[in-house]
């Protein structure tokens, strides 16, 4: 190829190019002047729809019609005949190649030469992402929610459960209420490895527990380490074998039947606290404390975003935030730093619904929901979920009371967004909304 040449293709792919971006920034405008402005309600009421779709309680079917690394999500509605698993949804006269080159008609049905050039593109992109995706990428759609499966309670020795395994039957009667309520029949596509990263495994007694952050995680996952025979006594496993150690593995680390078999056959849990004084919690612990890793990566942020006329030692080590400035960053749709697991909603991290929890455990009753749980699981006797507290043992613990002191900092619309970000957490689990 002479030089003329190179020339002259680098000139054409540029122009390309261009006629790509000037289509697709046309394409945009138009979408955003179609939308126009939303009201408050109507975007609060679309997280609700999308959390929910996200969020409903779903036996996952290992499709083996088809290639056995890929799972079937489908659950039709009564009487609706299950689909072929991996099917792609085609409007009815509309052949894929259609659907594929439909693309290239601009708005007055005219023929488009951007419109073909985006075409080819996608094509040629979507042809690379299958030949490259993992098969963990691809699943289903799903119907909400399923059948409520009853608990299976024959360990459980002697009858002082009797209170607390009522409170367990109301939360999870509620919650599969909460679902179907606000089902819908859109169906969902979403990646099996996303819903299960935040799920510890312990295989000796088939217990799935699912990470809540601000909620008793980590004498729970002592207890794991013990129940996996990995220590004698929770008591004496540190906070940093606890968090850093990498003794307990994800469901996430196995492979596609593994991942299948636990969430069919093994015990799932989850233990939830109050929006709240899960927030105020966190807040104490990474900002009110020394950290080396909120202070220089969250605070400085914050303060640097969030702070008027901070000074050089604030910027420079991230330390003193205040809770007000940390509200600011969460509510914040263009966040200077992103989100984190401990104040991150835990309908994002756990998906309630669409992994069918056999049990709901609440912080506000963990110790004996917890030694309840682990009576169900087959739990050596003498093991009992530990009371102590993690770190900051002389700190009072986040109660209501210490909630209300740290809302007076906030001014009501701020108290009221606030709610609004923990909408969901506060329906699914039945918390009663604060005073704002």
């Amino acid at each position: 190829m002479n030089l003329r040449q190179v020339f002259v293709s680098v000139l054409m792919f540029g122009v390309a190019g261009l006629l790509l971006f000037m289509y697709l920034q046309a394409w945009i405008e138009e979408q955003h002047t179609e939308s126009g402005e939303k009201s408050k309600q109507q975007i609060i009421n679309q997280d609700l729809e999308f959390h929910l779709l996200m969020a409903s309680a779903v036996t996952l079917t290992f499709t083996s019609a088809t290639s056995p690394s890929m799972f079937d999500f489908t659950l039709p509605p009564p009487g609706m005949p299950r689909r072929t698993a991996l099917s792609r949804s085609v409007p009815p006269g509309l052949s894929t190649h259609k659907m594929a080159t439909s693309g290239s008609r601009n708005w007055w049905g005219k023929a488009d030469p951007f419109g073909v050039v985006a075409a080819s593109l996608a094509r040629q992109l979507s042809d690379q992402q299958k030949m490259s995706e993992s098969p963990l990428s691809q699943f289903r759609g799903v119907y909400l929610p399923p059948a409520l499966h009853p608990l299976n309670k024959t360990l459980v020795k002697g009858g002082k459960w009797k209170d607390v395994d009522s409170a367990q039957e109301k939360r999870r009667s509620f919650l599969h209420d909460f679902c179907k309520k606000y089902n819908s029949r859109k169906k969902l596509r979403t990646h099996l490895v996303h819903l299960v990263s935040r799920i510890y495994v312990e295989d000796r007694h088939k217990v799935l527990y699912c990470e809540v952050p601000k909620a008793g995680c980590s004498n729970w996952k002592r207890v794991l380490m013990v129940l996996n025979g990995l220590a004698a006594s929770a008591h004496n496993i540190s906070h940093d074998d606890v968090h850093y150690g990498k003794h307990l593995r994800k469901l996430d680390s196995y492979d596609l039947k593994g991942i299948y078999t636990r969430l069919n056959t093994y015990t799932k849990t989850i233990f939830v606290r109050d929006p709240m004084e899960r927030l105020v919690s966190a807040f104490r612990d990474k900002f009110e404390h020394p950290n080396s890793y909120y202070h220089p990566v969250f605070g400085k942020a914050i303060i640097k975003k969030y702070r008027h006329n901070a000074n050089e030692e604030a910027m420079k080590t991230g330390s003193g935030v205040k809770f007000k400035e940390f509200i600011q960053y969460l509510l914040d749709s263009h966040r200077p730093v992103g989100m984190d697991i401990h104040w991150e909603k835990v309908s994002k991290l756990c998906y309630p619904c669409l992994i069918n929890y056999d049990f709901i455990g609440k912080f506000e009753t963990l110790e004996e929901d917890a030694n309840y749980f682990l009576q169900l699981v087959g739990a050596p006797a003498k093991l009992k979920f530990p009371k102590f507290k993690d770190r900051h043992s002389s700190d009072e613990r986040t109660s209501a009371e210490v909630v209300r002191q740290y809302l007076k900092e906030l001014s009501k619309e701020e108290r009221q967004l606030t709610y609004d970000f923990y909408y969901l957490d506060y329906l699914m689990f039945n918390y009663t909304s604060p005073i704002v």
